[in-house]
């Protein structure tokens, strides 16, 4: 598990997930809305992020929750449904009755307030706050890896009760329009995002593939912490597979089966994304950014950061700023 943390910890300061609270819905039953986080909800939080995480924390009563034609899921209060794809989605008291669209609910905030829905047929009442995560970085291992839909469950450990009564203590000053509350909203829902990982990674089958599997495997696992910890050193497969106590085939096919990509193109995109969050930092000159993440050609920096952003680096570190 520590080894866990530090890989996620590592990802985390890099991708840099931003958090916020946009909307404070009730309800009441009969009621079902349709959803799906916009970029515009994102502000003032982020501008316009790559990649959003949807979540929904639900502070009173239950409702359903269903994305496509998945199996619905019931949400009670003290827990949290976190979309890592953004999916759209549809909650309800029943799933049953048509749809109204949330979007065409929402209430403007008033005093630097949250935006409100109150909405339904006058009976059994619920009550969520809706928030997002969102990342301006195109590669994220860990989200690549997750579900469609998180559930966690708050109440399950003395962290997570934590976080739940910071929660709904910031949301409610937020509500209220108090404003201060805004930087706490934005961490604790960094941690919410932690804790519904560290839940799922609890109850991962053996069998299971992906980047947080990975971190299981005593090979894979060993290799990913190399790679992050010095990732700006020549690596090659061969190097590589001899450090973890494998050929290099059978190193080659482990990491691949488990991550999805060879170890190399895996380095490649990491890279990318150190540079990138170093550049929009303001950490040193592009020349150094690309020796700090291996690079000895600032020219080959240069086309290997276009390739994955569409931009040069020294126009990337403009636009992001």
């Amino acid at each position: 598990m520590d080894c866990l943390l530090d890989a996620l910890s590592d990802v985390l300061r890099v991708v840099r997930l931003t958090g916020g609270v946009f909307l404070d819905a009730q309800f009441s039953a009969p009621w079902c809305v349709t959803a799906r986080v916009a970029p515009e909800d994102c502000r003032p939080f982020l501008e316009t992020p790559q990649h959003v995480i949807a979540y929904h924390c639900v502070v009173s009563g239950s409702l359903f929750l269903q994305t496509g034609t998945d199996a619905p899921i019931e949400l009670r209060a003290g827990e949290v449904v976190l979309l890592p794809r953004n999916d759209s989605h549809r909650l309800g008291s029943t799933l049953e009755i048509p749809p109204v669209s949330a979007d065409e609910l929402v209430q403007p905030p008033h005093d630097g307030g949250l935006a409100r829905i109150v909405h339904g047929g006058g009976g059994e009442s619920a009550r969520i706050v809706c928030g997002f995560l969102g990342s301006d970085a195109p590669f994220n291992p860990l989200v690549a890896t997750l579900p469609k839909v998180l559930k966690l469950d708050l109440r399950r450990s003395y962290s997570g009760t934590w976080i739940e009564s910071s929660f709904q203590l910031a949301a409610n000053e937020i509500s209220a329009g108090r404003v201060g509350s805004v930087t706490l909203i934005s961490k604790l829902s960094e941690l919410l995002f932690i804790e519904a990982v560290r839940q799922y990674v609890e109850e991962l089958p053996v069998e299971q593939r992906g980047w947080l599997a990975a971190l299981r495997d005593p090979i894979v696992g060993r290799a990913l912490g190399l790679l992050h910890s010095r990732h700006n050193e020549a690596w090659t497969a061969e190097g590589l597979a001899r450090d973890v106590g494998l050929s290099r085939s059978a190193f080659a096919d482990r990491f691949t089966a488990l991550i999805g990509q060879p170890p190399m193109q895996y380095l490649a995109l990491w890279r990318m994304q150190v540079a990138a969050t170093r550049l929009r930092e303001g950490r040193g000159s592009v020349s150094q950014v690309a020796f700090d993440v291996g690079y000895e050609s600032e020219a080959a920096f240069n086309r290997a950061f276009k390739r994955q952003f569409g931009v040069p680096p020294a126009t990337w570190r403009r636009q992001s700023r």
